[in-house]
């Protein structure tokens, strides 16, 4: 972000939807909606902005009238959102996952090994769901809140820095001014984020936890014990090609990864539950 026209780009992609064709007075007004009307892009700054997008095909005009993103426009618009906005729960719902399997894992073990009741195991292990997927929910609002804000100061310092050694003085004071109010409203949006996320990771632990221990319970053995340890491995599955995918990382290596942290933490539990 050197000067005013890479800002109004910005402010485009993450104004802009896939397969949405708006008008450029369209265009305008969710540009103005987005900045709550605070900052007024004029008509040429746009105009230029647009011209310079659809010269690195980021944009393409529909029969000359309407806007709309490309393929690359697209691929940078989520990378922008991602990165800024955080929309992609990608640690909340490996969190979840992990932490549901893990949980429901240790008390099935814990089951067969004391031979409790089912109506036992299951007031137990909705309990135990419950206070794990609580404790998700509040680290994930406080922490993410907490890690969002130091990260947004961290890229406004960035861009002010950058728009800093534009010449024209009324240029750089009105950049500084879009950079402020852009991430007036990235801080609002990010809020609503972490909201979602931490949902995302309470609900995803709760859930995967309690399938498998539902089956434990209710199905009789020695079904329950093939039924809950299948779905057991099956979410441990999900987990290691979510996280490969994500990652770029071989699956073979996501795997060993996955079940050493698993067995770690499973091992430790059981100890710890012994004492």
């Amino acid at each position: 972000m050197q000067e005013l026209p890479d800002i109004i780009r910005l402010i485009i992609l993450l104004s802009l939807k896939r397969r949405e064709h708006l008008t450029k007075s369209q265009l305008t007004h969710r540009i103005d909606k987005y900045l709550a009307r605070n900052t007024a892009i004029e008509p040429a700054e746009l105009e230029k902005a647009l011209d310079e997008m659809a010269s690195e095909k980021v944009v393409t005009f529909t029969n000359g009238t309407f806007v709309t993103l490309t393929k690359e426009g697209i691929r940078l618009s989520e990378h922008w959102k991602n990165l800024l906005t955080k929309r992609e729960h990608i640690l909340e719902f490996i969190a979840g996952l992990a932490d549901g399997t893990i949980t429901s894992l240790v008390i099935v073990l814990s089951a067969l090994l004391v031979s409790l009741p089912a109506h036992i195991m299951m007031w137990t292990a909705l309990l135990g769901l419950s206070a794990v997927a609580i404790t998700n929910f509040s680290s994930f609002m406080l922490g993410s809140k907490t890690e969002d804000i130091a990260d947004a100061l961290s890229f406004r310092a960035l861009m002010e820095y950058s728009v800093n050694d534009i010449s024209d003085r009324g240029e750089r004071t009105k950049s500084l001014v879009l950079v402020k109010d852009l991430f007036s409203i990235l801080r609002r949006r990010r809020t609503k984020t972490n909201l979602r996320a931490a949902l995302t990771c309470s609900i995803t632990t709760f859930f995967v936890g309690i399938v498998p221990i539902a089956f434990f319970s209710f199905i009789p053995a020695p079904f329950n014990v093939f039924f809950s340890f299948g779905v057991i491995g099956a979410m441990s599955g999900i987990l290691v090609r979510y996280r490969a995918e994500k990652s770029k990382v071989h699956w073979k290596t996501t795997l060993v990864e996955t079940l050493v942290i698993i067995a770690i933490a499973v091992i430790a539990s059981l100890i710890l539950g012994s004492i």
